[in-house]
């Protein structure tokens, strides 16, 4: 009983022994087999990395490369900016001086203009100073002959005035002074004592306004120096007949205390010359 017992056990053991040779050699072969697809995939994996590390070197050496050019070109661009910008402030310099040499030449003209003008006027100035000192002379000498003249007119007139006289007029009043010519005439203006107004009146229908009278001649006889004249104050109508030269013709309006007076100084055919004289005042007789 024991001997078979015992080549049971052993039986049993060897069997074991075997199975767990054989599991040995299948995990040999197991492990053999995955480490043979280790190795395969560490080689795909080794020829993967290499080819990746060739292809970032390739980009690496595109990208340096790249970079390089770039620099260099942005070097280039560098320089032709500092050229661009050392020809432009050459000139920008060599434009500012030519624009100061633009304004220094003007300067230099207008200065010349107004020089030149100062002179035309320092010119015009002396010769109007000369014209002036000329004139001033001139009226000067004017001024000394008008005085003289003034003076000799004045005494001509102290003459004229000494000669006037005065005579009874037509209505038996005692006339002013009466003028016989253009002189004495302007001599009596200047004494100022009546208003004067001077006629020259030819025969016709219509009559003629002197002063604030109107007046008509009639007749004119030129042998005897005689004249027939009709007037025409205050809405009144006078005739004067045969009235001789240089005698006074008074006759009366509402608003003088003395009577007007008019003196004819020479009869022509058909035709009279002489004045009006009237008072400077007229005041409503009593």
């Amino acid at each position: 009983m024991n001997d078979d017992s015992g080549a049971g056990r052993s039986k049993v053991v060897t069997a074991v022994l075997i199975g767990a040779v054989a599991a040995l050699v299948v995990f040999a072969i197991y492990l053999f087999v995955q480490l043979d697809n280790t190795k395969t995939e560490l080689a795909k994996l080794r020829e993967t990395l290499m080819t990746e590390i060739s292809n970032m070197r390739e980009t690496s050496s595109v990208t340096t490369e790249a970079s390089r050019k770039h620099m260099e070109s942005m070097r280039e661009q560098l320089e032709a900016a500092r050229r661009t910008a050392a020809v432009a402030v050459g000139q920008a310099r060599a434009e500012a001086v030519r624009h100061a040499d633009e304004l220094a030449k003007r300067l230099a003209l207008e200065q010349e203009k107004q020089q030149q003008q100062v002179k035309r006027e320092l010119t015009e100035v002396k010769e109007a100073t000369s014209s002036a000192n000329t004139r001033i002379a001139s009226v000067s000498s004017d001024v000394t002959s008008v005085r003289s003249e003034v003076a000799s007119t004045k005494s001509e007139l102290d003459k004229t005035i000494a000669t006037l006289k005065s005579v009874q007029g037509d209505l038996g009043v005692q006339s002013g002074l009466i003028a016989t010519n253009a002189r004495e005439l302007a001599a009596l203006k200047t004494l100022g004592e009546r208003n004067y107004y001077e006629f020259d009146i030819l025969k016709s229908k219509e009559m003629r306004k002197v002063g604030e009278v109107a007046l008509k001649l009639k007749k004119a006889d030129t042998k005897r120096n005689r004249y027939t004249i009709e007037i025409v104050a205050d809405d009144k109508t006078v005739e004067k007949k045969d009235r001789t030269v240089n005698e006074p013709v008074q006759f009366y309006v509402a608003r003088a205390r003395v009577p007007l007076e008019i003196v004819v100084n020479e009869v022509r055919k058909n035709q009279i010359i002489g004045y009006l004289a009237a008072p400077k005042v007229q005041q409503t007789r009593e």
